[in-house]
């Protein structure tokens, strides 16, 4: 029996280990010491391989190179790192697998710098045409650097395209959002006569769903099909999840239904997938994962927590937040995160704060999720002081942290607070953005400054898009400023001529106006269109069951009810003396 093979069978790795290695003289030759280190480098043990390394009295790259690929599987990058320059101290070059495994914890550190000097090293060293070292380097330039122009021109040098090769080239397309290019890859691969294999099979499907293309997911599971991968579970889960990103819904739990085998990825993928666009389903899935005896982690828990906030149910979002108690998962920084976004969509703030408060640890979205929860429910000077609170702990607002407390003053009408954000944007190195001038166009706008945002909007460095000049569009609505809510129309029409909002805005702009030919003029247009605003739903949970509203809806069974209860109130607003605002017509008679 070899060493590593006496070692890996002995139930007590460690303690064995030592007794055969510290108990025996003389020492080991580096070949058995390498030999001992990878061993327990496979059982996670780098703090018994460093000793046998020091104790090992003429270390050889061989031995070194066990050290380092210890290091690097372990995801010790830095130690791997340290490793390697303690070698070349020592004077011990190194060959192609030590570069290969030192360009791994560089991608994994990601240091390009670092990464490039190792790389001058291999040419020094005549190594770097090593497939190892090849595919390696691919591997880091595809990750750490600025643009796939290094990692094409490696891999287009290669002599020999391995399967790990054509993965990684299509990876790196994936990554760098060039699907398209990863799939033109995945093609030539084929064509190059590589066979398909689970890794290169996932990945292209996964460069099918980063362009959302059903017609070439489609292709390539046909092809996985007829090459017996489709059952392999790398690969079937990546096909639920392309399926899922490509929005086809019902194929996604079609093919999910049909496989054999599942795992924990496979219901995370279609929970996740499904939480995208049909909350409802995705609720329905996690009940099913308990039915087959699957637990959760704090992934699925992540997941069902944004559906419940995006249904809004509250009572929902409680039971999972106590699965999450129950579990011991309330350290998880992500899921902090998605229970206070859940808490603020389903109206309750306070336990939104009170999720935060508790955090033993929190990131920039942690206090990004509580500010737009402050800024929805209209508690600007909360927002406010917790963005002080954030800037004082050390924390640099990026562009969302911005819009958030920028929209926060907004709804709460702190439009001088707001403007003061806006104006020290320099101080955290953020470049503005459409959004955010939107929002502070909104934020003037909302307090009458509607000059003062029509400047700014002519001093924008960019063109204003849609949104920029909409929020000037309401803001002249609401004020009745005719002739800048009908620039603003106008500029809106140039970019979408056949926006329904818009005209409807501007239609209601003239009859506040009391300019019925031009109100008259604006509704024939909508018609003629033949474009309809779209009809917001709303919908809110009561006594653990969710209603859903839309515009002028009378046939669902609650409607009765909710028109009965809309009655009596119009009749308390009667008797309190209050007297509607009728120059802005019913928007509803064009069915909009």
């Amino acid at each position: 029996m070899s060493c590593s093979n006496r070692i890996s069978s002995l139930p007590a790795v460690k303690n064995s280990v030592k007794v055969f290695y510290f108990n025996t003289q003389p020492k080991p030759a580096p070949f058995v010491a390498s030999k001992l280190i990878k061993a327990y480098s496979e059982h996670g043990l780098l703090e018994e391989a460093r000793r046998l390394l020091d104790e090992v009295p003429d270390r050889d790259v061989v031995t070194w190179t066990a050290m380092i690929s210890g290091y690097t599987s372990n995801g010790l990058h830095d130690l791997a790192w340290a490793g390697f320059c303690e070698m070349r101290r020592e004077g011990v070059g190194p060959n192609a697998y030590t570069i290969s495994n030192v360009l791994k914890a560089c991608k994994g550190m990601e240091l390009h710098l670092h990464g490039t000097g190792v790389h001058g090293l291999a040419i020094k060293s005549g190594i770097d045409g090593s497939m190892y070292v090849e595919n390696a380097l691919v591997d880091l330039y595809a990750t750490c650097s600025r643009s796939l122009d290094d990692a094409c021109n490696i891999f287009e040098r290669m002599e020999e395209k391995t399967p790990v090769s054509w993965t990684t080239m299509i990876a790196g397309y994936t990554r760098w959002g060039e699907g398209y290019e990863g799939i033109r890859a995945f093609q030539r691969m084929l064509q190059d006569g590589t066979e398909l294999n689970p890794f290169n099979c996932s990945i292209a499907i996964k460069a099918c769903a980063s362009v959302e293309s059903v017609f070439l997911g489609k292709q390539i599971h046909a092809a996985a099909t007829t090459s017996g991968l489709d059952s392999n579970l790398i690969v079937a889960n990546s096909l639920v999840d392309m399926y899922c990103r490509c929005m086809s819904l019902s194929e996604a739990k079609q093919y999910f239904d049909r496989m054999r085998n599942r795992d924990l990825v496979s219901w995370n993928t279609i929970i996740s997938g499904f939480g995208r666009y049909s909350f409802h389903e995705s609720l329905q899935l996690f009940s099913e994962m308990a039915v087959h005896d699957m637990k959760p982690n704090c992934f699925t828990f992540t997941s069902i927590t944004a559906s419940c906030g995006d249904l809004a149910v509250l009572h929902c979002g409680q039971q999972v937040h106590g699965g999450i108690i129950r579990r011991g998962f309330c350290s998880n920084l992500p899921l902090g995160n998605a229970l206070i976004d859940m808490y603020a969509k389903c109206g309750s703030i306070v336990d939104s704060y009170g999720v935060f408060n508790e955090m033993d640890q929190r990131d920039l979205l942690s206090w990004t999720s509580m500010l737009i929860g402050y800024g929805n429910h209209g508690y600007g000077r909360e927002a406010i002081d917790l963005f002080n609170d954030m800037l004082h702990l050390g924390f640099r607002p990026d562009q969302v942290a911005l819009l958030s407390v920028l929209s926060a003053c907004s709804h709460a009408g702190l439009v001088d607070e707001g403007m003061k954000y806006f104006k020290s944007v320099g101080d955290y190195d953020i470049s503005l953005n459409q959004d955010i001038y939107g929002c502070v166009v909104d934020l003037l706008g909302r307090g009458g400054r509607i000059k003062e945002a029509y400047e700014l909007i002519q001093s924008m460095p960019f063109k204003p898009d849609e949104s920029v000049w909409g929020a000037l569009l309401g803001a002249c609505k609401a004020h009745r400023v005719k002739e800048l809510g009908i620039l603003a129309a106008n500029k809106i029409f140039d970019l979408r001529p056949k926006g329904a909002g818009t005209y409807i805005i501007l239609s209601n702009i003239y009859a506040a106006e009391g300019k019925w030919d031009e109100f008259a003029k604006t509704r024939r247009m909508l018609r003629g269109m033949g474009s309809k605003k779209e009809a917001g739903r709303s919908w809110i949970e009561v006594r653990n069951q969710v209603y859903s509203f839309v515009v002028s809806e009378r046939i669902s069974s609650h409607m009765e009810l909710v028109y009965g209860e809309l009655e009596r109130l119009l009749e308390h607003l009667r008797d309190a003396g209050y007297v509607p605002d009728l120059n802005c017509v019913d928007d509803s008679e064009d069915g909009t």
